[in-house]
């Protein structure tokens, strides 16, 4: 399997198919486009450095972008409501969490996520084996709450996102402002994109994936 990072909340996941999710077109927000042609395209809310699924599809795409329950293209996906900001949508609408297996493994994208999830939006997420979370602040949660939702979730990988890199027109907050609280022992760097398969994710604990432009 197969995970390629195009920048911001855009991650490129490929085995028997390819889910991108969160697609951005690049010019609106100051960084490359991503390079992708997808089966399945995940957008977590409608919001212009989220929602450019033009950019990755391909003559076959099947495109979900609400919170339903759904098999497309060997992929199973759940959708979950949730909001991207702490007053119950009431600033910046809903989004939907992605929770989805391909070729065996458990994978869930937070997109914009404003809050700690309450426990009902938990029991539905648990049991994820790579855990796409937001780490920026100011639009979405920040480092401190990010690692509590890690705490919750207990994922075996964690793969902060959605934070500030060079030419990103968005003024957020760095990942080494999560990395300084998730311990340095268990920081993978992974580059750009990472080869691996379900024998590689740790036995206990959880383990962070830094990605890298």
């Amino acid at each position: 399997m197969h995970i390629r990072w195009h920048g911001h909340a855009c991650f490129e996941i490929a085995g028997s198919s390819v889910v991108v999710t969160d697609p951005h077109d690049g010019k609106s927000i100051g960084i490359r486009p991503p390079r992708a042609t997808a089966d399945v395209v995940l957008v977590s809310h409608d919001h212009f450095d989220h929602n450019c699924s033009r950019i990755v599809r391909g003559p076959d795409t099947t495109v979900i972008d609400k919170p339903v329950m759904t098999v497309e293209k060997g992929v199973r996906v759940e959708g979950v409501e949730a909001d991207h900001d702490e007053q119950g949508g009431a600033k910046r609408g809903k989004i939907t969490l992605f929770k989805f297996e391909l070729d065996g493994v458990t994978f869930c994208h937070l997109g914009d996520l404003g809050h700690i999830p309450d426990d009902i939006q938990t029991d539905r997420l648990v049991g994820i084996d790579v855990l796409f979370v937001p780490v920026g602040d100011v639009f979405t949660i920040g480092p401190e709450a990010a690692l509590k939702v890690a705490e919750l979730l207990q994922p075996k990988v964690v793969v902060p996102m959605h934070y500030r890199t060079p030419g990103l027109s968005l003024s957020i907050r760095p990942v080494q402002d999560f990395l300084k609280l998730a311990g340095n022992d268990r920081i993978v760097k992974v580059g750009n994109e990472v080869d691996f398969s379900p024998e590689d994710m740790p036995e206990s604990g959880t383990e962070v994936w830094v990605f890298s432009e």
